[in-house]
């Protein structure tokens, strides 16, 4: 045996088991983005100089403020911004507070010790777990969704139990079917609205029912609202903090990623029960060291500005009118939801006189090859596709002509449903 090949053996030998052990690197299966990927590279090929109309990217397609690129500037040119911002500075702290009471009407949220910043939403996800999982215990995760709090949760010896979001129940997990036995042993619950991928968004009632459950169980409800601000129509914006009773139970992560264009930046917050927020500031203390202080005076800027948002928002009803149009002129039943930038449709269940669709990634994959439109699909709760309104568009004008694009890329198909 070479020394090239024993090294590889060895290495191979020392994986942990979470993430495949020493099959890690091994497994064959092509996973649903790979394949999306792998589908989109071969129709750009097949069909040279036709554009892909890209709806399946789950990030904005336009740049941050100009006022928050320039905040950013102005901090960053600061001698005193250049150190390590540990667990975050109280700048954006009491402006992170100040933006749930003036957007979310959330009272009562100290600043000093009920708010945290996170280097965006996935971090201090893939974190939380630690504060509460030993082995044996459960995370309750809604699906189709957001999975990294239950593989967190699996690697460190928890168990996941999922609740499906089904349509009859307004894509809302149905508290009363979640077993005894499982909510006896569960630590954590997940929730997330206004929802990736379904767009559904909570109501008053549905928090208030789950502050009541979870006093009941003693679950800490994790609510992961990064889409919160993004509400259509006259919805106004609404927070787990703002019932009676949520900062008993739970915490609320919050992202400027989303609603303001900030996603690479990776700025948020945690924001909730003094305890699990201190904890949780224990384990970040372990796993970071903090945002660039620049960016949190930048997101400070942000967050004191929510006018920002409100025109984001505005962009976005504006192109899941024309969407939901459009597809329901070609046979789909779709509904704008209120809020997120996502627009979930249930997939036909084929062509007339022709291709069937047995899932949604089956018509998912139908939409890239043959009529260069991705898509996501999810396949968790009922075959369905994902759309998002987050295409490349460089304005109103042009917006309309993707749409329109669409329109004539499908009207020459039948769908069945």
């Amino acid at each position: 045996m070479s020394v090239e090949q024993y090294q590889s053996t060895f290495i191979q030998e020392q994986f942990a088991d979470r993430i495949g052990g020493a099959s890690y690197g091994k497994d064959t299966n092509i996973y649903k983005f790979e394949k999306i990927k792998r589908a989109k590279a071969a129709a750009k090929q097949a069909n040279p100089g036709v554009e892909l109309i890209d709806m399946g990217v789950g990030e904005p397609d336009e740049m941050a403020d100009a006022g928050v690129v320039a905040k950013l500037a102005e901090e960053a040119a600061k001698p005193e911004n250049r150190g390590y911002a540990d667990n975050g500075i109280p700048e954006f702290k009491e402006a992170a507070a100040k933006y749930l009471k003036d957007v979310f009407s959330v009272d009562g949220i100290d600043a000093a010790t009920e708010v945290l910043h996170t280097i965006g939403s996935k971090p201090a996800l893939a974190m939380l777990p630690s504060v509460f999982i030993n082995p044996g215990d459960v995370t309750i995760m809604t699906v189709p969704g957001y999975p990294v709090m239950g593989t967190h949760t699996k690697y460190l010896g928890g168990e996941v139990y999922n609740v499906k979001l089904t349509k009859e129940n307004n894509f809302l997990p149905d508290l009363d079917a979640i077993p005894e036995e499982i909510a006896l042993r569960a630590k954590l619950f997940y929730l997330n609205y206004p929802n990736n991928p379904t767009g559904a968004t909570a109501t008053v009632e549905f928090f208030t029912k789950v502050v009541a459950w979870a006093k009941k169980y003693n679950v800490v409800i994790v609510h992961d609202a990064p889409y919160a601000a993004l509400t259509y129509d006259g919805l106004k914006p609404l927070s787990f903090l703002s019932v009676p009773g949520a900062k008993d139970v739970g915490v609320e992560l919050h992202s400027l990623s989303k609603s303001y264009n900030m996603t690479g930046w990776r700025i948020g917050f945690i924001a909730g029960n003094p305890l699990i927020v201190k904890a949780f500031g224990d384990v970040k203390d372990n796993n970071d060291s903090g945002q660039f202080i620049a960016i949190q005076k930048a997101a400070a800027y942000g967050l004191a500005n929510p006018q920002i948002t409100e025109a984001i928002s505005e962009k976005y009803s504006r192109r899941h009118n024309l969407l939901v149009g459009v597809l329901n002129e070609l046979g789909f039943k779709a509904e704008k939801p209120k809020g997120s930038f996502f627009l979930y449709v249930e997939a036909p269940k084929g062509v007339k006189g022709g291709q069937r669709f047995e899932s949604g990634e089956a018509f998912s994959q139908f939409l890239i090859r043959e009529k260069l439109i991705s898509t996501v699909p999810w396949d968790d709760a009922g075959s369905f596709v994902r759309f998002s309104v987050t295409f490349i568009a460089k304005d109103q004008a042009d917006e309309i002509r993707v749409i329109d694009e669409i329109k004539s890329r499908l009207a020459d198909v039948e769908f069945e449903f």
